[in-house]
């Protein structure tokens, strides 16, 4: 098996959930005690946050491109970014080492077209709801994509900051994701993407009338393929 590569710790609370579902998706393929052949570097999700908030992209890529190389020297034979929303700097990280790097929203956008959804709601962290990055991704595969309304989009972002990342999981927040769904249904969602590895501590499949695609279980599943 090869060694996967993982930049973690944006949140922590997700990365961790990242490690399990490696190392558990490595037992159902291999069977026996085999686990998954780890490498990971994990940041100070505070200084990374502040670099987002700030609009300093660069610098953030700049800090997990130093991160990655790390990785890569440590014997890692391919890269995962543990969040979506840093997919922003992807590029850049992909070129500051010489082992392919999985990107989370091709996994994802063959996941959703595998199921025969073509028009699909993203939920996630303002970045990715609004910019061009991850959405552009996404239709570079042919994918119609639907986001919440103002209002929706910062319901769902708070939700993952103030709650999620620091692992608060409230009923309240998980009613109020529920209706954010119904409404990219009822606009023509036929299924949601949780485009913020830490929304799957809260929303699962019985959340949604539709499909709902997971995004940390998909990346990782897509990584144990590829190490094997």
């Amino acid at each position: 098996m090869k060694t996967i590569g993982l930049l973690g710790g944006m949140s922590w609370e997700s990365t961790a959930e990242y490690y399990r579902l490696l190392n558990e998706l490595t037992r159902e393929r291999l069977g026996g005690l085999h686990s998954a052949k780890c490498v990971l570097h994990s940041v100070d999700f505070a200084e990374v946050e502040h670099l987002q908030t700030t609009g300093q992209w660069q610098a953030a890529g700049e800090l997990l491109a130093d991160a990655a190389r790390s990785v890569e020297a440590a014997g890692a034979d391919l890269l995962l970014i543990c969040t979506n929303t840093m997919h922003k700097v992807a590029d850049q990280v992909a070129a500051a080492v010489g082992i392919p790097l999985l990107h989370l929203a091709d996994a994802t956008a063959e996941a959703v077209l595998a199921a025969g959804v073509r028009r699909v709601g993203l939920l996630g962290t303002a970045f990715t709801m609004e910019q061009d990055f991850y959405r552009e991704r996404l239709a570079g595969h042919g994918l119609e994509v639907l986001v919440p309304d103002a209002a929706g989009r910062e319901l769902v972002h708070r939700v993952i900051y103030q709650e999620l990342c620091v692992g608060v999981v409230r009923e309240e927040s998980r009613d109020a994701y529920r209706e954010v769904i119904a409404r990219l249904v009822a606009a023509g969602a036929q299924g949601v993407i949780l485009g913020c590895t830490e929304i799957e501590l809260l929303i699962g499949v019985a959340d949604s009338p539709v499909p709902v695609f997971p995004t940390t279980r998909i990346h990782a599943s897509a990584a144990v393929a590829a190490a094997l």
